[in-house]
């Protein structure tokens, strides 16, 4: 049997993130191991589980997205950085680019396109 896909999320909108985890739990072969809801905890979250992918928000409190995805490769270099984000410009796409994220989505794309970027990101 394949190993599922390990999501860490991090998601500073309650809502939402309950969301993602609730359709990433309906998902074939993914498993949400951890949620958090900010940027700081995102690193000390991914060496303690040990996703393959980190589903990265943006606009967070504290470190953003591109700050938080620097602080993710340097404790856990393996795994891939995903973000998606409600808006982004193209300065902050060019941020995540060189902080080391792989993806940078909207959240208003279709579910199956979050899917099909995670499953790409962890292949």
């Amino acid at each position: 049997m394949v190993r599922p896909i390990r999501i860490l999320i991090v998601e500073d909108n309650d809502t939402f993130r309950e969301t993602l985890q609730l359709l990433f739990g309906m998902s074939a072969g993914i498993d949400v191991v951890e949620s958090v809801a900010t940027g700081d905890e995102a690193a000390a979250a991914c060496v303690e589980h040990e996703p393959d992918i980190v589903l990265m928000d943006y606009r967070m409190p504290g470190l953003n997205g591109a700050e938080a995805t620097r602080a993710v490769l340097a404790a856990c270099p393996a795994t891939s950085v995903v973000c998606l984000t409600a808006s982004v410009s193209q300065q902050e796409v060019a941020d995540l680019e060189a902080a080391g994220a792989v993806r940078c989505l909207t959240k208003d794309v279709p579910f199956d396109e979050i899917i099909d970027a995670v499953r790409r990101a962890a292949a």
